[in-house]
């Protein structure tokens, strides 16, 4: 045996020698394509915070060849980029796994990248609060600063942040004055800016409002200077709380009107919130609560919005990731496939020379079958007496695999049905928009279209949203939060945001609940279950049909309910709609589709809230869909 695998061995040895080398891109093609690399990414680093989503594909791109060529700096520096767009809209978890990409990507001698990675890692665990890893990666990136000013820049005023946090002001001022002195000597005005707002922030966290108003002062000029309108908003969000401090409630309102404008204007939803915030204080310190509601309601509505934007943003990231993973996994794929084509090439050169080699070779697998056979008949007893205690295991993992089974089979299920669902949805706007792009179709034939594809679209979207939940349910688990809820008022936000669907069918929408009727319950909870009851409604509900939204009192409980007068069930279909394992889904009658996920979602948050979702449905005369909830005396 040990001489046939010292043959085979030789073989190997004597088959490769024969193999070609693979062609190597000339240096001038390499150089130019890096250089190409290197101004993409530098315009991503100077256009993120003003257009994100083109900086994203800017930097994907760069990333995509950057590993092509496989140029180690490129890689490196796109996967900080995304990281840092990421930062920037505030997905921070998201930013750290990225920038430790760069990390793991980057070469110990490009210094200057690195003081970067660390500085935006700095910067993220600043952001989720925490500052010890924050001021270690801070002191990494300025040992590999050196003596580059704009790079000490950044991270002493990244340091001053952490210090502000970590309430030490003589510390934070100190360090907020490096970085000017620095930023100054390097002619960074934009920076300069930042740390002259950062030093006033700091004064104002001190009480100290003089010195806080003469550093907002500088910032407030140079911002206007350089035209940096978010820098400018902040700065007028910054006087109006300084003046909230010093009781000047009319000029703080003057100045948060001011912020509102500018916020509004470059669509920074955060700063509009503090805006109305800084409004609002003023005017409960005016004792003016009038406008100081008026101002909270304008609050609430921005909060909504942010919640709104927030799981748009979370599905487009998480479709984001997962495209350039695919991106990524085909370029891999395609240069597998070509370093097989180039293996089968070369094979093809070395056949005539292992020829004689195989005859050598036949004969020592010969001889190994021979070896095995014999090994086989010696391992054939053994084998009979473990056969018994292999049948009594068989038996024990058949049960055990029956379980499995039944488990997988419900996700299995699930996950086929959403999958059906969501992709022919996709697929007509994908059509659609491909043959408007070849202008096969007009303005008007693709406003009919869309026409006739919206409520399934509409449907789509709400079982993406109920997928959405119901997925993190099963991750996170579901925490309870508690408030008086006015049914009449949600009612009327409902009609709002079906309003189109419901224009669509002509059907009448009636809101029977009496305003100032308070139950007790989570109010994104019931939202949730009153978005999927009505949108169901609608779904099953012919033209020139009603919906009616009920809320009744019955001693300490108010029974909400969604009446139409749509397809209605029969009593078998009833039985299926709360069964995850029988499972019952039909078609709207515009062909809207669905999973029947909404329903067990609304099940599952009823019985959260308290109460208990049921049903009564008739055939050809509708359905009511109703449940309690604790109301508030």
């Amino acid at each position: 045996m040990k001489i046939g695998l010292g043959i085979i061995l030789l073989l190997l040895i004597y088959t490769s020698s024969f193999a070609k080398k693979a062609p190597v891109q000339p240096a001038d093609n390499r150089k130019s394509t890096r250089a190409a690399i290197d101004s993409e990414n530098a315009v991503v680093y100077n256009i993120f915070l003003k257009s994100p989503d083109s900086a994203r594909r800017m930097a994907e791109h760069a990333l995509l060849l950057s590993e092509k060529i496989k140029y180690a700096h490129g890689i490196a520096q796109g996967y900080y980029n995304i990281g840092t767009l990421y930062w920037s809209q505030s997905y921070y978890p998201i930013a750290l796994f990225y920038m430790n990409t760069a990390l793991a990507n980057t070469q110990k001698s490009d210094k200057m990248l690195l003081s970067d990675i660390y500085s935006g890692r700095g910067r993220v665990y600043a952001d989720l609060g925490d500052y010890k890893k924050a001021m270690y990666n801070l002191d990494k990136c300025e040992v590999y600063a050196g003596d580059d000013k704009l790079k000490l820049g950044e991270a002493y005023s990244e340091k001053s942040y952490v210090y502000m946090k970590l309430l030490n002001y003589e510390k934070a001022l100190n360090a907020a004055k490096i970085s000017l002195k620095l930023n100054q000597d390097v002619g960074e005005f934009q920076g300069v800016a930042i740390i002259y707002s950062r030093l006033g922030s700091i004064y104002l966290a001190k009480n100290d409002y003089a010195k806080a108003l003469a550093y907002d002062d500088t910032a407030y000029r140079n911002s206007k200077i350089l035209k940096m309108n978010r820098l400018l908003a902040g700065m007028y969000l910054e006087y109006a709380n300084i003046n909230n401090k010093l009781k000047k409630y009319d000029v703080a309102i003057g100045f948060a009107k001011k912020g509102v404008a500018l916020y509004d204007s470059i669509g920074v939803m955060a700063g509009l919130a503090g805006s109305y915030k800084a409004m609002i204080l003023a005017y409960e310190a005016k004792n003016d609560l009038k406008n100081a509601l008026y101002y909270e309601k304008k609050y609430n509505h921005t909060q909504d919005s942010l919640n709104t934007v927030d799981k748009i943003k979370s599905t487009q990231l998480i479709q984001n990731y997962f495209e350039l993973n695919t991106r990524l996994n085909h370029m891999a794929e395609v240069e597998k496939k070509n370093e097989e084509n180039k293996s089968k090439i070369e094979f093809q050169h070395t056949i005539i020379n292992i020829l004689v080699a195989s005859l050598v070779a036949v004969i020592i697998l010969l001889s190994v079958t021979y070896y095995y056979y014999k090994q086989k008949k010696l391992l054939s007893n053994k084998l009979q007496q473990q056969h018994e205690e292999l049948s009594a295991q068989k038996a024990l993992i058949e049960t055990q695999a029956t379980n499995l089974e039944d488990v997988n089979n419900l996700k299995d299920k699930m996950m086929a049905i959403v999958g059906h669902d969501l992709r022919t949805p996709i697929a007509n706007l994908h059509n659609i928009l491909e043959l408007f792009e070849g202008d096969y179709l007009t303005a008007e034939e693709v406003h009919i279209l869309m026409r006739d594809v919206s409520p399934i679209v509409k449907g789509t979207e709400l079982t993406l949203s109920n997928l959405l939940d119901w997925a993190g349910s099963q991750i996170k688990g579901r925490a309870v939060n508690t408030s008086n809820i006015d049914i009449f008022l949600l009612g009327a936000e409902m009609e709002q945001t079906f309003k189109h669907l419901l224009k669509q069918k002509q059907l009448r929408f009636t809101n029977t609940a009496k305003p100032g009727q308070l139950v007790l319950a989570d109010e994104n909870h019931i939202k949730i279950i009153l978005r999927n009851l009505i949108s169901n409604a609608i779904k099953f509900t012919g033209n020139e049909g009603q919906i009616i939204l009920a809320a009744n009192a019955d001693g300490d409980k108010l029974t909400i309910g969604v009446e139409d007068t749509g397809m209605g069930m029969t009593a078998a279909q009833v039985e299926k709609l709360f069964s995850s394992d029988t499972h019952f889904s039909q078609s709207g009658t515009l062909g809207e589709k669905g999973t029947g996920l909404g329903l067990l979602l609304c099940q599952e948050l009823v019985e959260l809230n308290g109460g208990k979702l049921a049903v009564r449905s008739t055939p050809g005369e509708g359905s009511k869909f109703y449940f309690s909830l604790p109301l508030v005396k």
